[in-house]
C-alpha cells in the first residue's frame, strides 16, 4: 500500500475530493439551484 512516498496521501486526497464534489452537486441539486 505505502510502498512508494505520497502513494497513500495521494489517493486519500483525490478520494476525498471526489466525496466532497458529490456532496456539492447533490447539495445543489436537492437546493433545485445550480
Amino acid at each position: 500500500m505505502g510502498e512508494y512516498a505520497g502513494g497513500c496521501y495521494g489517493g486519500q486526497f483525490a478520494f476525498i475530493l471526489v466525496i466532497f464534489v458529490l456532496l456539492v452537486i447533490i447539495g445543489c441539486t436537492v437546493c433545485g439551484g445550480y
